[in-house]
């Protein structure tokens, strides 16, 4: 306690206060069918156009390959560990813990390569993710199944669809009409790409066809 505590450590004890801030905000997310891990995602491709160096960053990162609330979860989780190991090493051979400007940016640079080696084997076992692989357009007139939140205009939800080679992918999908609103659950047809991974969807007209 008294290193979580410390002032020396509070990056690591903001970082994980983030984390379960993080897990209760999700975790309400879930049960009342809203969550801001689709939000994110569909922020990221805005945020990742164009080339350079920051895009060569992403890229080493996963992001794009990996949900970025995921990649965002195990920064904070190695960037903590990582500060409380180094100052504990510190109290331990010095007698004191390294002030928070020395330690916090070891710990931030030290975490990266963690993100990189873990989203690696993330992005192998979650290859729905990696919708960059396919011809997003070529999923209007499917049908897609609403997972997560509920789609409004403006205000999309997580849906998934399969492309025809079988695969599943995730979209963001919202009604093509201000009144209509599609829940968790609810079958929707994919009517236009907005754009990327963003659709407008109506009613599924056959829902035999699902």
């Amino acid at each position: 306690m008294e290193l979580i505590l410390a002032p020396e450590s509070w990056p690591f004890s903001v970082s994980l206060i983030l984390i379960i801030a993080i897990a209760i905000i999700e975790g309400s997310g879930l049960l009342i069918g809203h969550t801001f891990s689709g939000w994110l995602d569909q922020l990221l491709p805005d945020a990742s156009v164009g080339a350079g160096a920051s895009e060569a960053w992403l890229g080493w990162l996963h992001v794009g390959k990996v949900p970025i609330l995921v990649l965002l979860v195990t920064l904070l989780t190695a960037f903590t560990m990582l500060g409380y190991a180094i100052a504990a090493l510190s109290k331990g051979l010095f007698g004191f813990y390294l002030p928070a400007i020395l330690a916090a940016p070891v710990a931030f640079v030290g975490a990266l390569p963690v993100v990189r080696v873990l989203g690696t084997g993330i992005a192998r076992i979650t290859p729905r993710d990696e919708t960059t692989a396919v011809l997003l357009e070529t999923l209007v007139g499917r049908i897609a199944v609403i997972v997560n939140g509920t789609a409004r205009t403006n205000y999309p939800a997580e849906a998934r669809v399969k492309n025809e080679h079988g695969q599943t992918l995730y979209v963001h999908v919202e009604p093509d009409a201000p009144e209509r609103s599609f829940g968790p659950g609810e079958s929707v047809l994919l009517v236009r790409q907005v754009s990327g991974s963003r659709f407008q969807a109506i009613a599924n007209p056959r829902p035999d066809l699902l």
